[in-house]
């Protein structure tokens, strides 16, 4: 399969928030910091769950204080917010 059909393959495939929440938070409550990020975005953008910034923060606060600097970043805006 050359490179434009696997990308466009890709592209095809729905999305599952639901899913991925799932499986973000599995991560995440073992302290994998990218997963804690997803999930707050989940959170902040209420995909796969009810939008809820108090929760969004909760996760962005814990990958920023693993160093994750999106996080960082995303946890600045929430404050900002309020």
């Amino acid at each position: 399969m050359d490179k434009y059909k696997r990308s466009s393959y890709f592209l095809t495939v729905p999305k599952d928030y639901k899913e991925a929440v799932k499986w973000y938070k599995l991560a995440a409550d073992q302290g994998n910091e990218e997963a804690q990020y997803k999930l707050g975005n989940c959170y902040y953008n209420g995909n796969g769950v009810d939008k809820n910034i108090e929760e969004a923060v909760k996760w962005y606060k814990l990958a920023a204080e693993q160093g994750h600097a999106k996080a960082r970043n995303a946890l600045d805006s929430c404050r900002s917010e309020k």
